[in-house]
């Protein structure tokens, strides 16, 4: 009995000891700068999505890929899925061009979310990404803001 206290005892003090090699991290500052119209394919529409990173920590962090999900009006609109990789040095920021696609399915349900006296001025964005960075390196983000479309190209969202 009195091993098993001892190992137990052994196991939490490594466990915490672990927990402290693992750096405090400020997340990063994650932005929508851009939308831009990439080659579309059938009945679906793709844009790339340019996002900053910004890195408030004193080390710099690599990254091995990026998700999005963009939200418009409260409802799912566009995803898209990048492999590229680097890093962002301590206190720098970096823009990274992520390609999403809108199905067609996807821009009749935002049509019909509409309501008659809405416009397409300052529709409502959500943004959730996930920057791959290894084992613990993983970061989850999210950014919000207003979106206006009418009588814009997308290059100036």
């Amino acid at each position: 009995m009195r091993r098993l206290i001892t190992l137990s005892l052994a196991l939490l003090l490594l466990t915490l000891g672990g927990c402290a090699l693992f750096p405090n991290r400020d997340p990063l500052n994650i932005n929508v700068v851009g939308i831009e119209p990439l080659p579309s394919q059938g009945l679906e529409v793709r844009f790339a999505v340019k996002i900053r990173l910004q890195n408030p920590n004193e080390t710099t962090l690599a990254y091995t890929g990026v998700s999005l999900n963009l939200e418009v009006n409260g409802r799912p609109l566009a995803t898209g899925v990048s492999d590229q990789s680097g890093s962002i040095g301590r206190f720098s920021e970096t823009i990274i061009s992520v390609p999403v696609s809108i199905s067609a399915f996807s821009v009749m349900r935002q049509t019909l979310g509409l309501s008659q006296n809405q416009s397409l001025d300052n529709l409502p964005y959500v943004l959730h990404g996930k920057l791959a960075g290894g084992l613990f390196g993983t970061m989850r983000f999210k950014d919000s803001g207003q979106l206006s479309l009418a009588g814009a190209n997308a290059s100036s969202w």
